[in-house]
């Protein structure tokens, strides 16, 4: 399976940048560059921060495929 997410989609609804994301739940910018392409899997407790920045459900940002 294949986690895709939407984050890029988000931030950009809300105009935010990656390093401002990244700070409002407390990782760094590189972090939000690898969810955004894939090549890392957020934890539970990451995955809910950034629902939480976005008002939206966890499974609105990530979808396994």
């Amino acid at each position: 399976m294949t986690l895709v997410t939407k984050i890029r989609e988000y931030r950009a609804k809300y105009n935010l940048t990656q390093d401002e994301l990244a700070k409002l739940v407390g990782v760094r910018r590189e972090t939000i560059v690898n969810l955004e392409n894939g090549r890392y899997n957020p934890s539970l407790k990451l995955a809910m921060d950034i629902a939480g920045v976005f008002n939206c459900l966890v499974e609105d940002l990530f979808i396994f495929c």
